[in-house]
């Protein structure tokens, strides 16, 4: 039997604990201070919060844009897709005004080629910084652009505006080696017209962090909206909505890494199948049934011949080359269409890199090996 004294304190504390008031969950009044405190978790915040969607049109050079800082993120402006060189990620980007965006992107406007690096959370100013880069390169003419991507998440609705700028504006999203895609960040890798994924994608619940639900009936309503909304960007972006149900069944705190199998299952590796449509959708209006014809039939034979595991890029493109003769590639009438044209061909080689070491190569194996697809047409 425990001694008195043990018995009173119990006592104690049970009375303190029943009388103690539990503090009552309020709704976040401030989205972006709930954004910085949010860690790894995928969070889903009241419509009135939301980012509202970028307009179309930004202001034009010689205005000023509204001044937005990028916040819990850190991006850098490369010419090169290659990251193990001397240049690395390229030079940061300090400010998201026209002039530095202007000033980041100028040296890549001959190439026509943009690495955009970016680490951090999705939130509003990342949705800022897109549709930001996208203006200034389509007023530079710089057609190919590509998002070199490592985060772990953030906020949903954040991630939904700036994938529908991503899908409308041209962007290959590259989650490279050493790199992860958690979270709300798959909703962006959804939307590129291409995906090149080498790191690590996982997935998980989204928290309603403004939600006042007080029983699992109430929380599942408030939910649901948020993933009405989440499945209908699925299917504008060709992703199997399975990848929503899935991530209700995955407790926030925890995580499911994709395997390369269901990656390419629910349609988040390699060409955006709606793209894919579209594209050839304007090529037969532009070029013919035939070219479309045969175009398909060289990348069918493209991949089974040329891409073989193993061969270095010089072979691939020179099997490219010569597998273009067989279907009549390059086209009178579309040249700039046809398979691997000349543009497209140049920027699939990467600059020599000198590698010192057999322990540097191992430490970026797919840096020179970036293929970039070609422009849209």
């Amino acid at each position: 039997m425990l001694p008195r004294f043990c018995w009173l304190s119990l006592l104690c504390l049970g009375l303190v604990a029943c009388n103690r008031q539990e503090p009552v969950a309020k709704p976040v009044a401030d989205a972006a201070a709930a954004l910085a405190a949010d860690g790894d978790h995928m969070v889903s915040i009241n419509a009135a919060d939301a980012p509202a969607p970028v307009a179309p049109v930004l202001p034009s050079k010689g205005r000023e844009w509204p001044e937005v800082a990028l916040e819990n993120g850190k991006a850098w402006v490369s010419c090169d897709t290659d990251y193990a060189g001397e240049a690395g990620d390229g030079i940061a980007l300090e400010a998201l005004d026209r002039a530095s965006v202007d000033a980041a992107l100028a040296p890549c406007q001959e190439r026509g080629l943009v690495r955009v690096r970016y680490a951090g959370k999705i939130n509003p100013s990342f949705t800022a910084l897109v549709s930001r880069l996208a203006v200034v390169a389509d007023a530079m003419k710089i057609s190919r652009r590509i998002l070199d991507l490592d985060s772990s998440g953030g906020q949903v609705e954040a991630a939904i505006v700036a994938g529908d700028n991503i899908g409308a504006s041209g962007w290959t999203i590259w989650v490279r080696e050493g790199s992860i895609c958690h979270s709300a960040c798959v909703f962006v890798l959804a939307a590129g017209d291409n995906r090149l994924i080498s790191g690590k994608v996982g997935i998980h619940r989204m928290m309603r962090i403004s939600s006042t639900a007080s029983s699992r009936a109430e929380l599942n309503k408030e939910l649901h909206e948020v993933y009405d909304n989440v499945k209908d960007y699925l299917q504008r972006n060709g992703v199997a909505v399975g990848v929503a149900d899935l991530m209700m069944t995955v407790p926030n705190r925890s995580l499911r890494l994709l395997t390369n199998d269901e990656l390419k299952q629910f349609g988040l590796d390699g060409t955006n199948a709606v793209q894919d449509d579209l594209e050839r959708i304007k090529q037969m209006r532009k070029c013919g049934d035939d070219f479309v014809r045969r175009k398909d039939a060289f990348l069918v034979a493209f991949d089974r011949e040329c891409k073989v595991e193993g061969v270095d890029l010089e072979t691939v493109n020179s099997c490219g080359q010569t597998l273009k003769e067989r279907f009549g590639f390059p086209d009178d009438v579309c040249p700039d269409e046809s398979p691997l044209s000349e543009i497209g061909t140049a920027l699939l080689v990467p600059e020599p890199v000198a590698i010192p070491s057999a322990e540097s190569a191992t430490s970026a194996p797919a840096a020179a090996q970036l293929a970039v697809p070609p422009q849209r047409n």
